[in-house]
């Protein structure tokens, strides 16, 4: 079978795209590495977005909600629910690990968990993979050590212990708010001169009357020399110190992968990190080869989110219709 086109990526803006397919006859299928949502699933258990709920809808399924911002959990019986009514074809747990042109369009070439090979071809292709899998690194020598990480789920074994966070937006704040929540001593060091404008409105006066009441620390101006086995080493307004800790968790954002861009020969932007694509269509300088969602944004991940990327879809859909009745 040759399919219309190969979705690799199965988050909301994965399968809005595949909504606004199906929705126009064009045959599709999803591929994702995990299930559906993946990257939501991995949010913090008490993570609560941004957006509305009626702003994370794709494909007219209304997501009713009774709260103003909705949680992880709603976010997933959602998007679950979307899948279930829609019928989308999607192949769960099977990662996409290289893509090929052929003189039909593209092969996309997979790997299931159990290590099966297959591959999927198609007349265009359309990359929806987000940027979480791939955090920015500090650099530092000890950054490795098994109590550093670069994901936070919940605060619950962190008890009772000395917790650093590193970084200055919403996922350093929403972590230490949580770990003191659970009975941690969290103390985030930022390397900005004061807190970012990025912070959730609503989140940062909770979050400083934190600070003034002691219960979570907070360093401006602080760069991260190395990471130790009882804590980290700073640069403060040019002094040097060590402060201890049981744990650290490094919350300095994430960045996409480009690697399946590059090798199919989409131009990626050197400064910005941003493919090269037609904002109408969502179509890369290579004919028949799409993005959507976050991705689009380059290193900037702040720029699209679900609640713009979504429409992403109803783009490609359209340049799609037009280019097979046309073909």
């Amino acid at each position: 079978m040759i399919y219309d086109a190969v979705i690799i990526g199965g988050g909301p803006c994965g399968l809005a795209a595949a909504l606004s397919l199906q929705k126009r006859n064009i045959s599709n299928i999803i591929i994702e590495k995990g299930n559906i949502a993946d990257t939501i699933y991995r949010y913090p258990t008490h993570q609560t977005f941004f957006s509305s709920a009626e702003k994370l809808e794709i494909g007219g399924f209304p997501f009713v909600h009774e709260e103003r911002k909705p949680r992880r959990i709603h976010a997933l019986t959602y998007y679950r629910e979307v899948v279930k009514r829609s019928g989308l074809t999607i192949s769960s747990f099977e990662k996409a690990f290289n893509i090929k042109r052929s003189d039909k369009g593209f092969i996309v070439l997979t790997e299931k968990e159990d290590g099966t090979l297959r591959e999927y071809r198609c007349k265009a292709v359309i990359i929806a993979t987000g940027y979480y899998d791939n955090p920015n690194r500090l650099g530092v020598p000890g950054e490795d050590l098994p109590h550093v990480f670069h994901y936070f789920k919940e605060g619950h074994p962190y008890f009772d212990k000395d917790v650093a966070v590193i970084g200055g937006k919403n996922s350093a704040i929403d972590t230490a708010l949580e770990l003191q929540k659970c009975g941690a001593r969290p103390h985030v060091f930022y390397r900005g001169e004061s807190y970012s404008p990025s912070i959730k409105p609503w989140v940062l006066p909770d979050f400083e009357a934190h600070v003034k009441g002691g219960t979570i620390g907070m360093t401006f101006n602080s760069e991260v020399i190395s990471i130790e086995k009882n804590g980290i080493r700073l640069k403060t307004e040019g002094s040097e110190h060590f402060y201890s800790c049981d744990y650290c968790f490094a919350m300095t954002g994430y960045h996409p992968d480009h690697k399946f861009l590059k090798k199919i020969g989409v131009m990626i932007d050197a400064e910005s990190g941003r493919p090269e694509c037609n904002p109408e269509t969502m179509e890369t300088n290579v004919e028949n080869f799409f993005i959507a969602g976050v991705i689009a944004a380059g290193n900037n991940a702040n720029e699209i989110f679900i609640e713009n990327g979504r429409f992403h879809g109803d783009l490609i859909g359209n340049c799609l219709q037009d280019r097979l009745v046309k073909g």
